[in-house]
């Protein structure tokens, strides 16, 4: 399987690496829960790094080019639900943005609490536009606190993809960091949160996320 598990004395670290594309298919899908469930009882802070060069190119195109409509709106449902989860996620969450994060992978990056990204010739962005897709309920609504407001229309409507740099100006990300010292930096901003009172921590993102949070439950975009 392409995630694994570790700890980091209180930090839950999951490193994501399928070899290639990090592709988001259902398989991905049913073990990234089960680790999250792990990870809420045992950890105190998540980090989610993805493999040198990508982050995650999204959904898998098998099952998008081939799969039927049926299965096509399975996979993406289950995707937005792992999206909302941990947009909700009581214990905080951090991105070690190692490459590309595209369509999906964007929207994996807007369910962060803070979002490092490597330095490097990679793209960034829910380009849905760009390849004939329209966005569905989670993608907007993820999207409507973290994106900057002069960035917001080439960021969801035209489905302008960026670089790591312009990324952070945009909000997909909150800092760049050289591509060997991503997960280090993640690892470090995730102890910083540790520290952070888990009740409070948990009360207050679910109270500032709350319409947010029962948008996606409803699933249905907060624009």
């Amino acid at each position: 399987m392409s995630l694994n598990l570790e700890f980091t004395d209180d930090i839950a670290v999951i490193k994501w690496d399928d070899g290639k594309a990090n592709a988001v298919n259902l398989a991905l899908i049913s073990v990234m829960n089960r680790v999250l469930d792990i990870a809420e009882a045992d950890a105190k802070a998540v980090v989610i790094a993805g493999r040198s060069g990508v982050f995650c190119g999204g959904f898998d195109l098998k099952v998008l080019q081939n799969g039927t409509e049926d299965e096509i709106e399975h996979l993406i449902d289950l995707g937005g639900e792992l999206a909302a989860r941990l947009f909700a996620y009581p214990k905080p969450v951090i991105m070690a943005c190692t490459g590309h994060a595209i369509a999906q992978g964007a929207a994996f990056l807007l369910a962060g609490d803070v979002r490092v990204g490597a330095v490097g010739e990679f793209k960034i962005g829910l380009n849905e536009t760009q390849i004939g897709m329209t966005l569905r309920h989670f993608g907007p609504t993820l999207a409507k606190a973290p994106l900057a407001p002069v960035y917001y229309t080439r960021a969801s409507i035209i489905g302008e993809l960026f670089d790591p740099d312009t990324a952070v100006h945009v909000g997909y990300l909150d800092e760049t960091q050289s591509p060997n010292n991503t997960l280090k930096v993640a690892i470090d901003r995730a102890r910083s949160l540790a520290k952070l009172p888990t009740h409070a921590f948990a009360a207050n993102k679910a109270l500032m996320r709350n319409a947010a949070i029962e948008a996606l439950i409803r699933k249905e975009p907060l624009l």
